[in-house]
């Protein structure tokens, strides 16, 4: 390969280790809170039959990415989560539970133009809840919605909800037009009606009719369920014009904002009681939510809540000298085993200490354990800290202490 094609496909993405570490970081803490309200991993294929997207995600089906394998099957790679899970619960019916909730972090893959905030591959993480047809289920996802921000250290979260029962009488091009008010104005909006066939008059009627919109019975019970789920109104509020384009859209539709972050909402749901039913033939409700995982580091890095992370490891064992190196993997082994210290050991024992002291400062490493002549004439092992230079010696028989030495938080 030339030089100058040692490169990414236009639309995705490498992450170095500091930037993986931050993904990792809010993987998990996202993790967490979908386990504390008792959802379950799920994880599907990365390929599914064509079919099986096809006519359920509206006009966006030109994003698929889409063609045909080595046996002559039409095939797609994942577009969303939602579709794939609906699948799974239709095939495995007769042993999941109901209600089944699950959540699913995987990457998704979309044939978008590339552009900024705008991957053709990215992770979506997802949240479910299956088999229950009552409002409360909606109210559920949306409270679990807004915990998820407030564990992470958002100061607020604000979740513009909507009804798509409210907007019956609206065609479905109408919809897709009006969820873009925000983006391109109530002119563009208008213009855009008006080119999908909808004379001008019709057009603004329903923006007329979409403004004048009320809480409904549903949007009631889910504001009380957040209320008495230690959500005041300043976390949730009435958005008529929401309307969120994706076909199989039945009920309850929200999108979750963070204040002073202009990048655009960072989570959407909706209920999709019949999308179960059109992809397995089984009728099964749901409602739940995909959140935009890219967009939601952005903001915690904006927000300064994410730790500053180079690298897992806590201490390089700085051998000097192949008749070291022993006594060097038997130290290692303590502070993994014993003392649970993410512990690596530079693999060339002839380097020279600089070198080795170089490697751990690029990396991060936050000390070094130096074991040279000295050291083993005297039963000690060197530690430094390198953020300080602080260096201080320590029983080479007693790993324990240095396990404690190196898990107190350097000092900057």
């Amino acid at each position: 390969m030339a030089q100058n094609k040692i490169q990414t496909l236009k639309g995705f993405r490498d992450f170095l280790p500091e930037q993986a570490k931050k993904r990792q970081w809010l993987t998990r803490r996202i993790e967490a809170v979908f386990e504390l309200w008792g959802y379950d991993p799920l994880e599907t294929p990365t390929l599914e039959p064509l079919e099986l997207f096809a006519g359920q995600i509206g006009e966006e089906e030109q994003l698929f990415f889409k063609f045909e394998d080595n046996a002559g099957r039409q095939v797609a790679l994942r577009y969303d989560q939602t579709v794939p899970t609906c699948r799974v619960v239709g095939q495995y019916a007769q042993v999941l539970p109901m209600p089944f909730r699950r959540y699913q972090i995987q990457p998704v893959f979309r044939a978008e133009k590339p552009q900024k905030g705008r991957y053709r591959e990215f992770t979506q993480c997802d949240a479910d809840i299956f088999g229950v047809a009552s409002p409360l289920a909606d109210a559920e996802v949306i409270a679990l919605s807004l915990d998820i921000y407030r564990r992470l250290g958002f100061p607020n979260a604000l979740v513009l909800v909507n009804d798509r029962s409210l907007l019956s009488d609206l065609p479905y091009k109408a919809i897709v037009a009006i969820d873009k008010l925000e983006k391109i104005g109530e002119a563009g909006v208008i213009t855009e009606m008006i080119a999908k066939g909808i004379d001008e008059t019709t057009a603004r009627d329903y923006l007329i009719k979409v403004r004048a919109l009320t809480p409904n019975e549903t949007i009631r019970i889910i504001f009380d369920y957040l209320d008495k789920s230690g959500f005041d109104s300043s976390w949730y509020k009435f958005e008529p014009t929401l309307a969120r384009s994706f076909s199989y859209s039945t009920g309850p539709i929200w999108e979750v904002k963070i204040p002073g972050f202009d990048s655009g909402s960072v989570l959407g749901g909706e209920r999709y009681d019949q999308l179960v039913e059109r992809v397995s033939g089984i009728n099964v409700s749901g409602t739940g939510f995909g959140l935009g995982f890219d967009r939601t580091l952005e903001a915690a890095e904006q927000l300064g809540l994410i730790p500053s992370f180079k690298t897992g490891s806590q201490v390089l064992i700085c051998t000097l000298g192949k008749d070291n190196l022993n006594l060097s993997l038997i130290l290692t082994s303590a502070l993994r085993d014993n003392g649970g210290v993410n512990t690596e050991i530079y693999p060339d024992p002839e380097a020279k200490l600089d070198k080795q002291l170089k490697y751990a400062n690029k990396k991060g490493i936050p000390f070094v354990a130096i074991l040279g002549e000295n050291e083993i004439k005297n039963q000690t092992v060197t530690v430094k800290n390198m953020a300080s230079g602080e260096q201080t010696s320590l029983p080479l028989d007693k790993p324990d202490e240095l396990a404690a030495y190196v898990q107190t938080p350097p000092v900057q």
